[in-house]
């Protein structure tokens, strides 16, 4: 899982993840408690511990934020790898260094970890109900601001797949478009006339008769907003194998499992980014002396 932490976080991400962790520890400021209470000669050690079952994201970025201060005095040591499940009392990291500068880090290095491991404990209880389809799991945009890169990563840590970092990767035509070009014909020739090569495009169907619409364009995907089953599956039966299909909208854990029996590509739901509960980790300073 650590060549994926490597593969996912490289150029533009790399560069986001770098400024999130920088903006993290600038907003806690110098740790003037710590500063007044121990000297540079002061040392810690400390461990990670899980405080329940969950699947693990996030331990990657315990070297970068050590090492984002300067503070090169710092040890540490990852037990497991990112995308394992861990039970209540595990110990899955070890820390050693300046405690000042251990003390100062400890509740960014926690907020990455509770969050992304939240997240992916999520994720994987969603891919748990599409066993037996051959439907994905897709997150969304509905990420919060500024983490998009690292929550998406942990999706990924989680079984679930990236639906589109950014704009860019992929061009949905929503409502407010296709209602602003005319029609979904009309905006699909817009798109495909502005940008050569075009991305792929994804347009969002509301109805059978937009559905109807979108398959007779040379598009990539066709989303299904909010239909009922029955209108899903009616609507699935149109779409030509050369398409993807995907569902999105009211996805829950109780319903995604009879959602995919209709046979969607795939299932998109933004509660996996914008709704996980924090996984719950501690960090426990076991020795601290000159």
């Amino acid at each position: 899982m650590a060549d994926k932490f490597e593969e996912f976080f490289q150029a533009e991400s790399r560069m986001f993840l770098l400024a999130l962790i920088r903006i993290a520890l600038a907003e806690d400021g110098p740790d003037m408690t710590s500063q007044a209470l121990f000297t540079d000669d002061d040392t810690a050690q400390a461990q990670i511990v899980a405080k329940q079952s969950t699947i693990v994201a996030g331990l990657p970025l315990i070297p970068l934020i050590l090492e984002f201060g300067g503070e090169a005095q710092c040890r540490h040591m990852l037990n497991v790898d990112d995308g394992e499940r861990v039970s209540e009392g595990t110990m899955v990291a070890a820390l050693e260094g300046p405690a000042a500068y251990l003390l100062k880090v400890e509740r960014v290095i926690m907020n990455f970890l509770c969050r992304l491991s939240g997240i992916a404990e999520l994720t994987s209880r969603y891919v748990q109900q599409l066993q037996g389809t051959q439907t994905k799991l897709l997150d969304t945009r509905k990420t919060t601001p500024g983490l998009r890169y690292p929550e998406k990563y942990a999706v990924l840590v989680g079984g679930g797949l990236n639906h589109r970092k950014n704009l860019v990767e992929m061009l949905m035509l929503k409502d407010n478009h296709i209602d602003r070009a005319g029609g979904i014909a009309q905006a699909v020739n817009r798109l495909t006339a502005e940008y050569s090569p075009c991305p792929p495009i994804e347009v969002e169907c509301r109805t059978i008769d937009e559905v109807k619409e979108a398959i007779s364009c040379p598009v990539q995907r066709i989303m299904l907003d909010n239909m009922p089953p029955d209108t899903i599956k009616q609507a699935l039966s149109m779409i030509p194998d050369t398409m993807e299909s995907e569902v999105s909208g009211n996805i829950s854990l109780d319903n995604i499992g009879s959602v995919a029996k209709l046979g969607p590509d795939f299932i998109s739901v933004g509660k996996l980014t914008h709704s996980a509960p924090a996984s719950d980790f501690s960090m426990q300073f076991v020795t601290t002396g000159a």
